[in-house]
């Protein structure tokens, strides 16, 4: 018999039970309760009692600053992408400091520090010492899929903000747009991740923008200085379009839309653009051109529910990745800083 302390760590979705009878929530508990053995002090609604209205006034922050300002949405998701595949899930990429995460090149072009720093203020007002950063920013950006269309999801609170953060840990760690298929395939395993979870996640990029150098290995200069594509799979209209937008020199503060058709909605957009060969980056391309995930792309641009749902399970994942418990980790009294 399965133990039960998956179902009281994590609230499981579409509220399956651990019983014979159900095969597949049987399977559903063997992955939470691998997930809650490794990060046991998760639990949904962990601030009911000390801080009520916390995931509240989260929200409530993040959709006040997407209301002025709609590339909020895309970039907390970002971030959150870029905090837990380095050291976890706990924040330190919102400290700063010379030597810390944010000084990789990678990470210069990151965005929505200030809301996650103004909900911390909010909550420090009204909860002193008691929500920590890495919560703050896993809820932001679960409320940003959910703000732009995405499916809402019930995620489990409770992690600690980690002391460490270093910019030698960034490069080993993270995803670049130009890599191969195989060198995502080994970022994504190490941390826990599945090639499913690969291509759902993926998916976050039907939000967002990016800056021309992101995508500039695309494209070459030839003889007359005019830029190519190298990749001739590559839509020709869409090509142009980059080129157009991303000239030789061009101004390093542009930035594309990750998804043009629908650069504001979470939806399945970025799916059907991959298999219209119009898919953004390098690393976007490979998951329609490779075999192995080739179909999964199909069914997902088939099928909005269906990604809606797998991202619900593969976010839940990212988002437990390397979480801090007590005595690993503290509550900051400011997010861009470790406590004194």
């Amino acid at each position: 018999m399965l133990p039960l302390m998956a179902i009281a760590v994590y609230s499981l979705p579409w509220h399956y039970k651990c019983s014979s009878e159900h095969e597949t929530s049987v399977i559903w508990c063997v992955i939470w309760f691998s997930l809650a053995s490794a990060s046991a002090q998760l639990a949904v609604g962990f601030y009911s009692l000390s801080c009520p209205g916390a995931e509240f006034m989260v929200r409530n922050t993040v959709r006040s600053a997407a209301s002025s300002d709609p590339s909020v949405p895309g970039k907390l998701l970002r971030l959150l992408f870029h905090d837990c595949f380095v050291e976890g899930c706990d924040a330190s990429i919102l400290i700063q400091g010379n030597g810390t995460e944010q000084s990789d090149p990678a990470n210069r072009s990151l965005g929505g520090f200030s809301v996650i720093n103004s909900a911390k203020r909010v909550l420090e007002i009204f909860c002193p010492g008691i929500v920590s950063c890495a919560d703050i920013l896993a809820l932001a950006a679960r409320d940003a899929v959910e703000l732009t269309g995405g499916p809402a999801v019930q995620i489990p609170t409770g992690r600690r903000d980690g002391r460490i953060s270093s910019i030698s840990n960034v490069r080993p760690n993270i995803v670049d747009t130009g890599f191969t298929m195989d060198e995502m395939i080994r970022i994504f395993s190490s941390k826990g991740l599945s090639l499913e979870d690969l291509v759902v996640l993926s998916g976050a990029h039907t939000i967002g923008s990016a800056h021309c150098s992101s995508f500039s290995d695309r494209f070459r200069q030839d003889s007359t200085g005019k830029l190519t594509p190298i990749d001739t799979s590559l839509d020709r209209s869409f090509a142009k379009e980059l080129i157009d937008r991303c000239p030789v020199a061009a101004n390093p503060s542009i930035t594309v839309s990750n998804d043009p058709q629908t650069s504001s909605s979470f939806d399945n957009q970025y799916f059907r653009n991959l298999i219209a060969h119009r898919g953004l980056f390098q690393s976007d391309s490979v998951l329609f051109s490779d075999s192995r995930t080739r179909r999964l792309v199909e069914d997902f641009a088939n099928d909005q529910e269906s990604f809606f749902a797998s991202w619900t399970q593969s976010f839940m994942k990212l988002t437990s990745i390397g979480v801090k418990g007590d005595g690993k980790g503290e509550i900051r009294q400011s997010c861009s800083a470790v406590n004194i």
